[in-house]
């Protein structure tokens, strides 16, 4: 069995936008009188980054934040060996307290997955 190459996404970049969520939800709690909060669930989907990865043996390999891990993941057969890919990294928060990651993969413009980890946005 072939072993795979797990690409990483830039920690830097994670934790910039980690930030934004965080000042969105002060923002959002700041200027909302308390029942008017209860109108929002608080959820926010924050894009971190997206890199470009290679199919290998029908497969994309990403290392995850957020305790995560290493995943991959099976591509279709119309996706062929070799094939760059985007792989997208989206962080999900409630009330700007990360609790998920949604990961997209796409090639040439078109999705070829997306799958969410923890909580979802």
């Amino acid at each position: 069995m072939a072993t795979h190459e797990h690409a990483s996404f830039d920690p830097k970049i994670i934790e910039q936008s980690l930030a934004a969520a965080a000042a969105h939800s002060e923002t959002l709690r700041a200027g909302l009188a308390p029942e008017a909060i209860e109108l929002t669930d608080g959820a926010l989907l924050v894009g971190a980054q997206c890199i470009s990865v290679t199919v290998k043996d029908g497969q994309v390999c990403l290392n995850l934040p957020a305790g995560i891990g290493s995943k991959c993941f099976s591509v279709p057969s119309w996706v062929p060996n070799g094939t760059a890919v985007q792989a997208c990294l989206d962080i999900c928060t409630k009330w700007g307290i990360p609790c998920g990651v949604q990961v997209t993969l796409s090639a040439a413009g078109q999705l070829i997955l997306k799958k969410g980890f923890g909580c979802s946005c």
